[in-house]
């Protein structure tokens, strides 16, 4: 019966199996590295935004949660231009009732931003602190905006793009 060596073989002496298995697992890494990579090209990082590719549900809260921050930081002009510019992007990647919707999220976001998140502690150390993003999340993350998207959203679950696509 002739010997088949798994590993190769010099003078007939086996190289240590520990070798022999590590070209092994080289070799299975290699071969799926090269099965995955197509796929890895098939999906470029875009420098897009993104929220064209969301839902309009997904779009409207994003927007509240946008207004919130401008609102919030208004005198931080840095935080307030971007924070308003991303709200007027995601009003072009969303249909929703143009009517009932900007007083709605309005007194939304002031209802929520007159809250007193007073935390003694912080506040010993950071003076004036009044967590604003912490209830702008809070708002986010609420019920009330929850039935604020069922009521004002059209076609919560398509998306802007689907509907540029249609002929």
């Amino acid at each position: 019966m002739q010997h088949t060596p798994t590993c190769r073989t010099t003078n007939n002496v086996h190289i240590h199996r520990g070798v022999c298995r590590m070209k092994s697992c080289l070799t299975a890494l290699t071969v799926s590295l090269l099965l995955t990579t197509p796929n890895s090209f098939a999906y470029t990082p875009t420098s897009s935004p993104e929220g064209m590719y969301r839902t309009f549900e997904k779009n409207y809260k994003d927007m509240a949660l946008a207004t919130c921050i401008t609102t919030a930081y208004k005198y931080d002009v840095n935080v307030g231009i971007d924070a308003g510019s991303s709200v007027s992007a995601m009003r072009d990647w969303t249909y929703y009732d143009m009517e009932k919707s900007p007083l709605a999220v309005k007194a939304l976001v002031e209802k929520y931003l007159a809250r007193d998140y007073t935390n003694p502690l912080a506040e010993s150390q950071i003076k004036g602190i009044k967590f604003d993003l912490l209830k702008c999340l809070d708002m986010y993350h609420s019920k009330e905006l929850d039935a604020l998207t069922k009521k004002v959203v059209t076609h919560p679950n398509q998306t802007y793009m689907q509907n540029i696509k249609k002929p």
